[in-house]
């Protein structure tokens, strides 16, 4: 099949951010380190096969099997190639969505293979490499012989795209509504969650409304995740989460709390957001901290995760109980009790 053939793949060639170089750390205006592009390769330090302790015990064999596929699938001659794969399967990150889809899967009855492809492509998504020119998704995703299968994925890197599209629109921009804010979430995060939840629902030939639900708990599942990283953009610990606190102001990002204490806060307080905002100041971080605490944005926006976790829950309602269900209802809690 030619690396262009049909729309389908034309739409898994959409969303990816480029690995040209690894990055070096260099000072902010907080104090902290940041990251920006270096020459010098660098080693990535492995990690276990799930990193969210809440997965381990339910899930360590599967990860560990799709650590495979994804090592086998990203195999090159190319010495930065490798080291990139390698980054893939042993960098950070929580591995929630694969580990979604393993879930759903497992609380589905299924118990066949493809799960552990389709969780490898889902991850590989996530991490936008789309190394050996953009195929290597598409033949994981053949070997899988499901054109729905196809169509899920294609359909969520779109609007992923799309998502990433609109937040490059609105970086820089105070006027943002919040409505329009949450648009942008559930189309650049919460959609591949809610792909990655119906996918394990229908490999095992779940009902349609059991599919249905799953990906719905995915879609506000991913949505709570977003909303507290939102707010420990502003609140939690450096080391913690693993990211600069301010990186969100520092990029023009507005956010869910900004955008409420603009709503509530004085003209005072809204004109020093928006300056932020459009300058990307980080010396104003402290400043604007003190405005999301006087108005209470970061409660607001926590019991707007808490709402969507709440959705998520009530959707396995129609699940059968299985140690599966139950994981997925500790992941919903999970998403707005974490502090990283």
């Amino acid at each position: 099949m030619g690396r262009h053939a049909g729309p389908a793949n034309r739409a898994l060639r959409l969303h990816r951010v480029e690995y040209a170089r690894p990055r070096r750390k260099v000072p902010t205006a907080t104090g902290r380190r940041s990251t920006r592009r270096s020459s010098t390769p660098v080693d990535f330090e492995p990690r276990p096969a799930v990193t969210t302790t809440l997965l381990e015990p339910i899930l360590r064999d599967d990860m560990l099997v799709v650590d495979r596929v994804l090592r086998e699938s990203l195999a090159s001659d190319v010495a930065l190639i490798r080291q990139i794969s390698e980054h893939i399967v042993g960098g950070g990150g929580k591995r929630l969505r694969p580990a979604l889809l393993l879930l759903t899967a497992r609380a589905c009855g299924y118990t066949g293979k493809h799960h552990h492809t389709l969780a490898a492509v889902v991850e590989m998504i996530h991490t936008s490499t789309l190394l050996h020119d953009d195929v290597v998704e598409f033949q994981l995703i053949v070997s899988v012989d499901s054109m729905r299968a196809l169509h899920i994925l294609s359909d969520a890197t779109n609007v992923i795209a799309e998502g990433e599209v609109l937040q490059l629109m609105n970086s820089g921009n105070p006027d943002v509504e919040e409505v329009a804010y949450l648009d942008v979430i559930r189309r650049k995060t919460a959609k591949l969650f809610e792909a990655a939840a119906q996918l394990g629902a229908m490999l095992a030939g779940a009902d349609p409304a059991i599919e249905d639900a799953l990906a719905r708990y995915g879609a506000h599942l991913g949505t709570a995740f977003q909303l507290i990283d939102d707010v420990l953009d502003y609140s939690g610990d450096h080391d913690a989460i693993g990211k600069n606190l301010g990186d969100d102001l520092a990029e023009g990002k507005p956010t869910l709390p900004l955008i409420r204490a603009m709503q509530v806060g004085s003209a005072a307080d809204a004109a020093l957001i928006r300056d932020a905002l459009e300058r990307g100041r980080l010396d104003d971080f402290k400043p604007v901290v003190e405005v999301l605490a006087r108005t209470d944005a970061l409660d607001y926006a926590h019991r707007c995760a808490q709402a969507e976790s709440a959705h998520a829950s009530a959707c396995l309602d129609a699940v059968v109980d299985s140690p599966a269900r139950q994981t997925l209802l500790k992941l919903a809690a999970f998403a707005v009790e974490r502090t990283y």
